[in-house]
């Protein structure tokens, strides 16, 4: 929804977004959207799916991401006041899982230390972005 709702600012152009600032926010979703898929498609290649279909399968659990872009540019008049409440439930779950189950398994196993540097790299990359986006 984030993704529509810059791009939808950008199309109204009054908003004060610029082309440049709606694609990186696009990029960052982009670059998080790739281990949700590799969190899919792992698990299914292990269960003996075929790589070429664990592949496709993990796209596909991203392929919400540009609908929901389109039905919210599409809806921005409904969207754009309830947006904050949205996202802030959004990122409320995200935090909880973070908490709740990432967090832990990283102190776990002999390569802990490899954990908490992709925590580490995670966390700087979305800053970067966050302030490039700022």
């Amino acid at each position: 929804m984030a993704v529509g709702v810059s791009f939808a600012a950008f199309l109204a152009g009054n908003a004060g977004v610029e082309l440049y600032e709606a694609m990186l926010l696009a990029i960052g979703i982009a670059i998080q959207n790739i281990p949700e898929g590799a969190i899919i498609s792992m698990p299914l290649k292990m269960q003996g799916i075929s790589k070429p279909k664990a592949f496709l399968y993990g796209v596909l659990s991203g392929i919400v991401e540009p609908v929901a872009a389109v039905i919210t540019v599409l809806m921005i008049n409904i969207v754009v006041p309830i947006l904050p409440y949205l996202l802030s439930f959004a990122a409320g779950a995200m935090i909880y899982v973070v908490v709740e189950e990432l967090v832990p398994e990283i102190h776990e196993g002999k390569k802990s230390a490899l954990g908490v540097i992709g925590f580490t790299i995670g966390f700087v990359v979305m800053m970067v972005l966050d302030i490039a986006l700022g």
